[in-house]
């Protein structure tokens, strides 16, 4: 074995579907493993005490002690920045970095790379999320210049809970958005078990299907010096090379 690639991931305390996720996403190339920094989130809305389980400083602990492992990225692998803004998540990724040396990445902002990288402005949206988180997350998107054009969501707070929504239940929201002809599709949360779905319908469907968990995968394997393309069978995001860096757009 040549050089380790070592990725650092920031997770939900209460996330059941990341770990396992991202282990099978790399489990064909043993040089590069995920390593996992928990903090506590337990709910999804906009109250003020949901909003304060994404305060910096948790987030900041939790890298420096991924930084132990000298891990080369560090990806805080949630979606908050969907209804905190992407000024957020720049101003996380740049104080991990500056915390720790490591590069950094969100979920939110790799989907917007990952848009950009082919080449989608009409999204369709599919997430677990309450009515008015999914319409914050919306009009974050709308602000940089992405369209939502067709949405699904399940109007649940969450955290836990999301695991436990089916395949089944993706695809057919996959599906319902599908029909309004989107230049790709989101799955948007990170606790869904939504990747191997969507790898399994891009072919039928003819989009881009981009889920939360694939899509921090490929964005910090790019950060890494890492072609993408070494990841099989996850869908076509992997044969992009993405484009230009959201973490320091607007910085």
């Amino acid at each position: 074995m040549g050089k380790r690639v070592l990725l650092g991931m920031l997770t939900p305390s209460s996330n059941t579907v990341l770990e396992p996720m991202t282990a099978a996403i790399l489990s064909g190339t043993p040089d590069i493993t995920a390593h996992f920094g928990r903090f506590r989130v337990t709910e999804i809305s906009l109250s003020d005490a949901a909003l304060g389980q994404f305060d910096m400083e948790p987030l900041l602990q939790a890298s420096r002690l991924l930084a132990d492992a000298k891990v080369g990225v560090i990806a805080w692998n949630g979606t908050s920045g969907g209804w905190l803004g992407f000024d957020a998540d720049r101003r996380l990724c740049q104080a991990i970095t500056e915390e720790t040396g490591a590069a950094a990445t969100t979920s939110t902002l790799a989907l917007a790379d990952a848009f950009d990288a082919v080449g989608a402005r009409k999204y369709g949206l599919v997430t677990p999320y309450l009515d008015d988180v999914q319409e914050r997350v919306i009009a974050t998107y709308e602000s940089e210049g992405y369209s939502c054009i067709a949405e699904r969501h399940l109007n649940d707070r969450g955290n836990f809970s999301f695991s436990e929504v089916t395949e089944e239940t993706i695809e057919r929201m996959i599906r319902e958005v599908a029909e309004d002809q989107p230049e790709a599709i989101a799955i948007y949360c990170t606790n869904l078990r939504g990747a191997r779905v969507a790898a399994r319908l891009e072919g039928e469907i003819g989009v881009p299907i981009i889920d939360s968990i694939t899509v921090a995968v490929w964005k910090s394997l790019l950060l890494a010096g890492v072609e993408p393309s070494r990841i099989q069978g996850w869908g076509r995001l992997f044969g992009y090379a993405g484009a230009a860096s959201k973490e320091v757009a607007n910085g």
